[in-house]
């Protein structure tokens, strides 16, 4: 008698450079589904990767997907200043905290920008400033998700995964194009 043996199923995710104004950076992707994007040199970048790896139970092996090639054209346009919202279909892997710290991220105005504090009011937990930086810092999907708004409460940059120069130009991008696009209307 032969015992009952289950097939393993191998999930793959596709993995792609993409060149942007600010450096490489990575998207990994389902057919459905943004994973991670993140710049190639970030500290703590392969860590990443294989907290990634682990969760999905998923290789991840170079290739295109519809997500890539949607974050591809939309950072594109971000670069460029014709894209204030991106549209690329996510997938948010993280504890609940760190899902409604992510969300609320989505809501800071294009070109603005909160401090830590802000943020924790606006999800309802003024007194947990610590966590909310932290949930910000474990940001998969840079740029997309704009962790680069979240500033310190005296207007200092703070941290940034990708670097506080990379912050800075993000923050000056949105604001220069946000102003541009107040004075042609």
């Amino acid at each position: 008698m032969i015992p009952n043996v289950k097939k393993a199923i191998i999930c793959s995710l596709k993995a792609s450079l993409l060149d942007t104004p600010l450096g490489p950076m990575i998207a990994i992707a389902s057919e459905a589904e943004l994973y991670l994007l993140d710049f190639l040199d970030r500290r703590g970048f392969e860590r990443e990767i294989e907290r990634l790896r682990q969760r999905t139970k998923a290789v991840v092996l170079p290739g295109e997907t519809a997500p890539i090639q949607s974050i591809r054209a939309e950072l594109e346009a971000y670069f460029s200043g014709q894209l204030t919202q991106f549209k690329t279909p996510l997938c948010l892997l993280g504890s609940p905290f760190q899902q409604q710290v992510w969300r609320a991220l989505q809501s800071i105005p294009f070109g603005g920008a909160w401090s830590y504090r802000e943020l924790a009011v606006n999800i309802g937990r003024p007194l947990s400033c610590r966590a909310v930086a932290n949930a910000n810092g474990a940001n998969p999907l840079s740029i997309v998700i704009p962790c680069h708004r979240v500033i310190n409460t005296g207007g200092a940059l703070g941290g940034y995964g990708g670097g506080v120069a990379r912050k800075q130009w993000l923050l000056n991008h949105e604001l220069a194009f946000r102003q541009r696009a107040s004075n042609l209307a």
